[in-house]
């Protein structure tokens, strides 16, 4: 090979190529440098709107690919490689990679939706899907709820968004019924006041609404009432056993006649 037709045929390769080269990589460099600067201002963005801690990352680190993908793009065409081989193999990829992978895209997108939309929170007890638990972690995939009998319950999260979702905690009080069967010669008026005493008595039971009762059914030997008390959401299942016990307790020591006791 003649090695004057050897330079002459870099040199102008050079020369066609070299500028382009030359643009794309300072397109790069001042890309990296904008790039990084979304991601400043995105971060900043999303703790002042107090986004939850598992997801401010994931929509950083997205955005940060989508724009590096956008770059590579840029930087192709600025060299003049042809595009559509290259659009058509990443076509296939993303067709073959939804297909296999829809179960956890659908779960990736209620994950993103659970944490956007907050109907639990971290901390929350819930009802779904036939467990009940608090709420111990929210991931992007799965939310593990913890029973209390100290089971861990990891449920995906495509599951939660498709089902009912019950949020014992959001409100922050809940309502505790409690069903007594007393007797015609009890004094109903001082058993009210007797059982409203008591329930203001127990810490984690709120002053407003206040304790009430009701009589729900009468029967040939007595009659049933119902005795509401409002707790906090989060003393709820200690408060309950403490409470009913507490006013058998004293509904004995009245010598109030409970049937069957």
């Amino acid at each position: 090979m003649d090695i004057n037709k050897f330079y002459n045929a870099a040199y102008n390769w050079i020369l066609q190529v070299g500028p382009r080269l030359l643009i794309a990589i300072l397109f790069f460099i001042v890309a990296q440098w904008i790039i990084r600067f979304i991601r400043n201002r995105l971060n900043k963005a999303l703790v002042k709107r107090d986004m939850h801690n598992s997801l401010k990352p994931f929509l950083i680190s997205l955005a940060a690919a989508i724009l590096q993908i956008l770059v590579m793009l840029v930087v192709l065409q600025i060299l003049g490689l042809e595009l559509t081989v290259f659009t058509a193999i990443v076509g296939g990829i993303s067709v073959a990679a939804g297909l296999a992978l829809s179960g956890t895209l659908q779960n990736f997108t209620s994950g993103i939706l659970i944490l956007l939309l907050k109907p639990y929170r971290v901390g929350d007890m819930i009802v779904t899907q036939g467990q009940e638990g608090l709420v111990k972690s929210i991931q992007i995939f799965h939310t593990i709820i913890t029973t209390r009998d100290n089971k861990t319950v990891i449920i995906p999260n495509s599951k939660l968004s498709n089902d009912v979702i019950i949020n014992l905690s959001m409100e922050g009080v809940r309502r505790l019924d409690i069903p007594l069967k007393l007797t015609y010669t009890s004094d109903l008026e001082a058993i009210k006041q007797r059982i409203s005493g008591i329930a203001t008595q127990l810490p984690g039971v709120v002053d407003s609404p206040a304790p009430t009762m009701g009589v729900t059914e009468i029967l040939p030997d007595g009659y049933k009432v119902e005795v509401s008390v409002w707790l906090n959401a989060d003393q709820y299942h200690e408060v309950k056993p403490a409470l009913q016990e507490k006013l058998i307790r004293d509904l004995q020591a009245s010598d109030t006649k409970l049937p069957g006791m």
